[in-house]
């Protein structure tokens, strides 16, 4: 990667993956687009382009001005958002999709999108789930999760556009704020912690997700996309995950640093549905062996990392 296009740029994943790649690769490598600017470090470090990803033509106009090699289309309608606007979730999702894949071969750049845990539905076995496994999704964000990794795969096989992905869990991080997914409830809770000492789950208890800590997600995207392309056989949706927890846990690792917080429920059942058609753990061996994949963080590491980082932004003091 050299010259590097995001899409989704402002968004969760790529307000934090635009730094690190400027960081990584120079700041006027790394093209930074969204359908809106706002005043961000992501928006205002480096070269920025307004993109709405459903206009293909204005796509290929910016990647073959910046010259990109790379293109990494994050931009996306999320979980819970996608189910209560089915239609526009499969127009903005599958139509941005197809057009960064067209541009991917437009200019013979590298590809990378993230696909999710929202790929696997109930009949997807729950427990260390396989990298290979049954995928009916009852989802559409799942749904479009599946479509992606099989169009992926077909412009890899039909069109040689060296495509790859990941299979996120829930993606846990300080800096931006939830966007409309499943489990920003493990984002919410730490932002209620600091300021409030407790949370209301709209997830219930006993229910198991797989999660991740953000500093780990981008460590994996970059080492994915560095990786030799002829060791990748899963290249568009390796399985990663970091832990998997319960509403309970985190709130129990919440406490051992802010005495007497307190955790209650007041289960949202559309999230809770999808939640429950998700798996509890997944296997992550085929990314372990075919590109080294690695994670530094556990639960209660990730836990005083994000206190500690929230305190700061939001100036708050945490005391016994």
């Amino acid at each position: 990667m050299k010259r590097i296009l995001i899409t989704g740029a402002l968004g969760q994943i790529g307000s934090e993956l635009t730094l690190k790649l400027r960081d990584l690769y120079g700041a006027d490598n790394v093209i930074a687009t969204d359908i809106k600017k706002n005043d961000s470090e992501a928006a205002l470090s480096g070269p920025f382009e307004l993109l709405d990803v459903t206009d293909a033509k204005k796509m290929v106009d910016i990647a073959k001005k910046h010259k990109v090699d790379t293109v990494m289309h994050l931009a996306a309608l999320l979980s819970a958002t996608a189910e209560s606007k089915p239609v526009f979730a499969w127009n903005l999702n599958m139509g941005g999709l197809l057009n960064a894949l067209e541009t991917a071969r437009e200019v013979k750049a590298q590809f990378f999108t993230p696909s999710s845990i929202g790929a696997f539905g109930p009949s997807t076995p729950k427990d260390s789930t396989p990298q290979d496994t049954i995928m009916r999704p009852t989802t559409m964000y799942g749904v479009n999760k599946v479509a992606g990794e099989l169009l992926a795969d077909y412009y890899y096989h039909k069109f040689g556009v060296d495509t790859r992905g990941l299979r996120f869990p829930g993606l846990i991080s300080y800096v931006a704020l939830p966007g409309g997914g499943t489990t920003d409830y493990a984002v919410e809770i730490y932002y209620e912690a600091v300021k409030n000492r407790r949370y209301t789950s709209y997830i219930d208890k006993g229910t198991y997700m797989d999660m991740m800590y953000m500093p780990d997600a981008l460590n994996a995207i970059v080492d994915l996309m560095e990786a030799d392309s002829t060791k990748l056989i899963h290249r568009n949706s390796f399985n990663v995950s970091a832990m998997s927890f319960d509403p309970e846990e985190i709130a129990a690792s919440i406490a051992k640093y802010i005495p007497g917080f307190k955790i209650s429920y007041n289960v949202d059942p559309v999230r809770q549905k999808i939640a429950e058609s998700w798996p509890n753990s997944i296997d992550s061996t085929a990314a372990k062996e075919e590109w080294s994949f690695k994670c530094d963080y556990d639960l209660d590491k990730m836990t005083q990392d994000m206190i500690d980082k929230l305190s700061q932004k939001l100036r708050l003091r945490i005391s016994g």
